[in-house]
């Protein structure tokens, strides 16, 4: 089960393509002028199986957000969500304030690079806001892709 604060079945702005999103409920990081603040406590999410959130998805095309979707106390059923997802062929952007550094060093969150397509990392720095990024919110933020990045 996760705890999800909503899902948004269409957006352009979340990565390339229409693609639908899932915010999940938990992030430790809890950055200064986050857009979703209400997302820092993973008791605001709804409770949802990983069946109920596949048959929320429009499209092939789908982003996990937040929150932090790699959040320590989700992220073995966010494991699973995405390697569903991934056989299911779904192309798979996941937003974490991790970097990809800091991922690389842990055991588990490691494990996300075997089922996403594209990595934007890093946290929102709201001195480093940029509004003319594409698919970012702060310039320290990286779009990192499978087999060229990770």
């Amino acid at each position: 089960m996760l705890s999800v604060l909503g899902i948004n079945k269409e957006s352009v702005v979340d990565g390339e393509g229409l693609r639908s999103v899932i915010y999940f409920a938990g992030c430790p990081f809890k950055c200064y002028n986050c857009q979703n603040p209400e997302s820092w406590n993973i008791a605001n999410g709804k409770t949802m199986s990983i069946d109920d959130i596949v048959r929320e998805l429009p499209y092939k095309n789908v982003t996990f957000s937040g929150g932090e979707p790699l959040y320590s106390l989700q992220i073995k059923c966010v494991l699973k969500l995405a390697k569903i997802l991934y056989e299911k062929g779904f192309n798979i952007w996941c937003y974490t304030g991790y970097t990809i550094e800091e991922i690389r060093e842990d055991e588990i969150r490691s494990q996300i690079f075997n089922y996403v397509d594209v990595i934007v990392d890093g946290k929102y720095i709201d001195e480093m806001r940029n509004v003319f990024l594409p698919f970012r919110n702060s310039s320290n933020q990286r779009i990192l892709r499978k087999n060229i990045d990770f």
